[in-house]
């Protein structure tokens, strides 16, 4: 095996190359048939919401009561994003929810243009961001409608609210302010 490799290696660049060069034979098979519909997402970008799924499911609950949270540490008050089922710093699990402030500005922003991720393709352009609220010490990501992507800017108020996917599940956006 190793000496037929070898041999491989030696050969001059056009004959080791010449089956790539003829054209390919013509296909007696027949074209493929087209999808009824489209195949599924290779990538879901939006997480299972159920209690049996994660322990989370109160952050999508309130989700769909309107309401953006996440949790705080009962322990040392400190607030995590994402929310969490244990406090990143003390390690304990005694955490409550807390409601996030319903309006916020953005701190930086990118239109997406080109490139989409798989499911996205047809929202293009869009534009995604980091938004910082009064009182919370991390600023949050996601995407930001109401505006176009010319007429978004830094500072823009804006306010999170819930967004139905249309099966079953919830997740947030931000909504730039009239």
């Amino acid at each position: 095996m190793a000496s037929e490799v070898a041999r491989e290696r030696r050969k001059p660049a056009a004959e080791s190359t010449a089956a790539l060069a003829e054209p390919a034979a013509p296909s007696d098979s027949p074209p493929p048939k087209k999808l009824a519909a489209p195949p599924p997402f290779l990538l879901d970008f939006f997480p299972l919401e159920e209690a049996k799924q994660t322990r989370l499911s109160p952050f999508y609950d309130h989700l769909r009561a309107g309401r953006l949270t996440t949790t705080r540490c009962r322990k040392d008050g400190k607030m995590s994003w994402p929310p969490r089922v244990v406090c990143p710093d003390c390690h304990t699990s005694e955490l409550d929810w807390v409601d996030l402030p319903s309006e916020g500005r953005i701190y930086a922003f990118s239109a997406v243009l080109v490139g989409a991720p798989l499911g996205m393709e047809a929202d293009v352009p869009f534009v995604v961001g980091l938004v910082e609220m009064d009182g919370v010490p991390f600023r949050l990501f996601g995407r930001i409608v109401g505006a176009n992507w010319e007429s978004c800017h830094i500072g823009q108020k804006v306010r999170p609210e819930p967004y139905d996917l249309g099966d079953g599940r919830f997740f947030y956006r931000f909504r730039t302010s009239a």
